[in-house]
């Protein structure tokens, strides 16, 4: 007889094509090893592999088709968007993928494979169709809508962020059962350091992101806010853009307001915390740890498609404003600073949204595990029970 509390094997892939995707899978890395030590989990970054592979290749065209192309990468994507178009992009990607996947998930021989990127997800879901895998298949969707590149039939189970993006799902052929609201699953320190009362006080401090790549107009957008009388000191995160570190250095020494200038740096919670606003790109892991400590948000330079359906979503939600324009950022920063009312609103409807992905994401996965197990363990009492 199998037992059912048996020892975990957990699979979790990601992909470092911006930080999000990473994040997610960490967060629930680590919300699963706080809860249960001795599960077995492998988190693997999935392109992250040597500069000339394919795979390195793939994530870096993709990275600078972002940065410096805006507008080929919203020709991409609204051509891929597209059920057949979509399915066509899909269908190469995964199928330059599936050896790799297939010699991972051999090796590890995991319980569950859990995806928060869908590039690894669709390589899997190739050899589960083909019936060479049969281990069952989860995706986690960092994003607030549905790309094409996430459907798949052969997934056992989707978490999603909010309840639209089920409807997505179910209009694109996915089995509503599969689909759980969830939210995107947030690591455990933006927890730690949510507000338990925005007050706007001096010296007003306001945070300026541009995603964990440093991707975005950041040079534009500080060069706007310094015309803000109402800011005191900005502390800007570059993430990995090392050149732009270094731009900002020089660029600091000729703006009128003080600037703290951060390159990669783990210490995000508490720079979310100690500042009265967030001006940031609308990448959503970003915009739900902002929502988790509480913190307000000013969006600019929205990448097209799925950061522009971030920014619309925190927006209706009442946690941001979205400056559509970069040429209105100062404007939009400035009307929220003088109301210390609004911004104490925006604080409270981010807390009062806030869910814990990562919480929610693991106990359904154990609950499925379970329910698995008893399954294969009443089968096999069937199997060995005499017969007549």
């Amino acid at each position: 007889m199998r037992d059912t509390k048996k020892h975990r094997k957990v699979l979790i892939v990601s992909a470092s094509i911006g930080t999000g995707h990473t994040q997610a899978a960490r967060a629930i890395e680590e919300y699963w090893m706080q809860q249960s030590p001795d599960t077995e989990i492998t988190h693997v970054d999935f392109l992250a592999t040597d500069t000339l592979s394919f795979d390195n290749l793939l994530k870096e065209t993709y990275i600078k088709m972002i940065d410096v192309f805006p507008m080929m990468y919203d020709l991409v994507y609204r051509f891929s968007q597209g059920e057949r178009k979509g399915g066509m992009i899909q269908t190469v990607l995964s199928w330059l993928l599936k050896r790799r996947m297939l010699r991972l998930i051999r090796q590890e021989s995991p319980d569950v494979v859990i995806f928060t990127h869908p590039f690894p997800c669709g390589a899997a879901c190739i050899l589960k169709r083909q019936n060479l895998i049969d281990v069952p298949l989860i995706g986690v969707i960092t994003d607030f809508a549905v790309h094409q590149f996430w459907v798949y039939p052969q997934l056992d189970a989707y978490y999603v962020g909010t309840e639209v993006m089920v409807d997505e799902l179910v209009k694109a052929g996915i089995d509503c059962s599969k689909i759980h609201v969830t939210g995107i699953p947030v690591r455990r320190h933006f927890f730690d350091k949510a507000i338990a009362q925005y007050a706007l006080t001096k010296p007003v401090r306001v945070l300026v992101m541009g995603g964990g790549l440093g991707l975005g107009s950041l040079e534009s957008a500080l060069q706007r806010l310094d015309e803000v009388a109402a800011i005191d000191e900005f502390t800007v995160v570059t993430g990995r853009n090392t050149s732009l570190y270094e731009a900002l250095l020089d660029m600091k020494e000729r703006m009128q307001t003080p600037v703290r200038v951060y390159g990669y740096t783990t210490d995000i919670p508490e720079l979310m915390a100690e500042a009265a606003l967030l001006v940031t790109k609308p990448g959503a892991l970003t915009c739900m740890e902002a929502v988790t400590v509480g913190i307000p948000m000013v969006f600019f330079n929205a990448i097209p498609g799925q950061e522009e359906a971030n920014a619309l979503l925190l927006e209706q939600k009442g946690c941001a404003r979205w400056a559509r324009d970069i040429h209105n950022l100062e404007d939009v920063v400035t009307a929220l600073l003088i109301n210390p009312e609004r911004l104490q609103n925006m604080s409270q409807q981010a807390r009062a949204w806030h869910v814990d992905g990562a919480a929610n994401i693991v106990s359904s996965v154990e609950a499925m595990l379970s329910a698995k197990c008893t399954f294969e363990t009443i089968g096999d009492l069937q199997e060995n029970t005499p017969q007549g």
